[in-house]
């Protein structure tokens, strides 16, 4: 009886929208990752003057603002005490320090990362990666008798932003120690890491900087071979807090969801720290290229990431506009750009909720023409759906707890229309089975409100007409007459009771 119910409830519901092609996506309570967050980078290049023009930081950080980012990637840069070292760089410690004050006063994380140690610790005597005809073609890599002089390093730079104001939550090892360079870069095989981990992590100062955590070198393409030496060695596990890669040749369902698997064993957070979403960069991104966007920061969350870090804020195939003409009229600059909203989407829901499995979830591969994510946070249940087809759809949604209420935040690219349009989602009654509009091309949030007095069964009051008309089975689904019940245990009148 319970099935002929549930299909004779599809079967009108998909009567009632039979002009458009119908998608059923079921939503499950199975939990994965807690979400931390998403950001980008404020680093040299795009962003100057260097990080002390905060205008990026304050149209993008904080939960008030319009996109909502709460992670700001800095670079470390190959100085001693903040000054330049060997004139290597125009920039040093104090470049980032007005943009990450506003990010931690808005609630932020803010993390460091080294493209290269001084040149003084390095087998090339520079900070640069080695690959120019100047070095002779020498990798620069880190000494062996300068490795116990790394971690001091890097609290020379926790005391300095310290006292600038800023407390770094989060140090790394190394930007992308597998790619040789003729900028700022340093080499490391996945054996020179753990033996810098093994060794010598312990002299991070976490006394001093309680809250301070590690993070794994990021690797170019988030690669196994250099982060399961690192989980597999037990002092090594002890010592690193995140696994942190890029996603340069390698989609997020390849090479990083296989690097999260011994992350999420041990309870480590996975973050992606760099990576831009055009291949193109010679033009300001179309609408297609932004949804393609989108579908990387959900197949990212179906990876198992936690923390997805966009590289420069600012760049015209950024978040922020730059104001060079050649890029268009849209590309003014501090100006939010359409590819801001799409974030907006994640960072402004998914940060802090947990990710629910679905019917639909991805395990492999890069973009599909329709593409899904769920989430649970307090109250809500999440739902992300991504289309990049000319095709409206409507999906049918099997929800794992009734809702009340709901809103639809709707990005199409259309420039005439607000980037993330809002409008309510019509609940008559409580319901798990809801139908939703999908339009052709674009970014979606539905937000649900759970009925909890109907869908929770641990520490919420029953009325005394609820426990006389319905049973709730262990998993806190209600049903309205025991002709739907299944064999098993279930819960009436406040006591359990056995279905044969």
């Amino acid at each position: 009886m319970k099935k002929k119910i549930i299909v004779s409830i599809l079967a009108l519901l998909t009567a009632t929208v039979a002009q458009a092609l119908t998608v059923v996506l079921t939503v499950n309570k199975t939990e994965k990752q807690t979400i931390t967050g998403f950001g980008a980078a404020c680093c040299d290049g795009a962003m100057c003057p260097y990080g002390t023009d905060t205008a990026p930081v304050r149209l993008l950080y904080g939960p008030t603002s319009k996109i909502g980012l709460n992670i700001m990637r800095m670079e470390i840069s190959p100085s001693f005490n903040g000054d330049d070292n060997a004139s290597w760089s125009n920039y040093n410690w104090q470049g980032c320090v007005p943009s990450a004050r506003i990010v931690k006063q808005r609630g932020g994380i803010v993390f460091g990362t080294p493209w290269s140690p001084p040149g003084a610790y390095k087998t090339n005597g520079t900070a640069q990666g080695g690959k120019s005809d100047s070095q002779g073609n020498q990798r620069g890599k880190l000494r062996e008798d300068c490795y116990e002089k790394f971690f001091p390093w890097l609290n020379s730079y926790l005391a300095y932003m310290k006292s600038k104001g800023v407390e770094v939550d989060a140090v790394s090892i190394q930007n992308e120690p597998d790619w040789w360079v003729d900028y700022s870069g340093c080499l490391y095989d996945p054996q020179d890491l753990v033996k810098l981990v093994k060794n010598y992590a312990y002299m991070l100062d976490r006394e001093t900087y309680p809250g301070v955590r590690l993070i794994s070198g990021e690797s170019l393409g988030f690669t196994q071979n250099y982060t399961d030496p690192l989980m597999n060695d037990a002092t090594c596990r002890s010592q690193i807090d995140i696994v942190a890669g890029h996603l340069y040749g390698h989609a997020p369902l390849q090479y990083m969801k296989n690097s999260a698997v011994l992350a999420a064993k041990y309870g480590k957070e996975v973050w992606m720290t760099e990576h831009s979403v055009t291949d193109n960069i010679d033009h300001l991104p179309n609408w297609h290229e932004n949804l393609i966007f989108a579908e990387e920061l959900n197949e990212c969350m179906l990876a198992g990431c936690t923390g997805y870090i966009y590289w420069y804020m600012r760049a015209h195939w950024a978040f922020v506009g730059t104001g060079e003409s050649k890029y268009g009229t849209t590309n003014v600059k501090n100006r939010l750009l359409p590819r801001a909203y799409v974030m907006s989407h994640f960072a402004k829901h998914v940060t802090g909720s947990t990710r629910l499995t679905t019917s639909r979830d991805m395990t492999s591969g890069e973009g599909a023409a329709q593409e899904y994510s769920a989430y649970i946070k307090g109250d809500s249940i999440i739902v992300m759906a991504i289309d990049t087809t000319s095709t409206e759809y409507k999906l049918m949604l099997r929800l794992p707890y009734d809702v009340k209420s709901g809103t639809h935040l709707l990005s199409t690219g259309n420039e005439t229309q607000n980037l993330c349009q809002e409008s309510p989602i019509t609940i008559d009654e409580p319901s798990r089975i809801i139908a939703v509009d999908m339009p052709a091309r674009s970014m979606n949030t539905y937000i649900f409100l759970i009925n909890r007095e109907d869908t929770a069964i641990d520490g919420v009051m029953q009325t005394e007409n609820e426990r006389s008309g319905f049973h709730y089975d262990l998993r806190g689904n209600r049903y309205a007459s025991s002709d739907q019940l299944n064999p098993g245990i279930y819960i009436h009148n406040g006591k359990k009771v056995l279905i044969k």
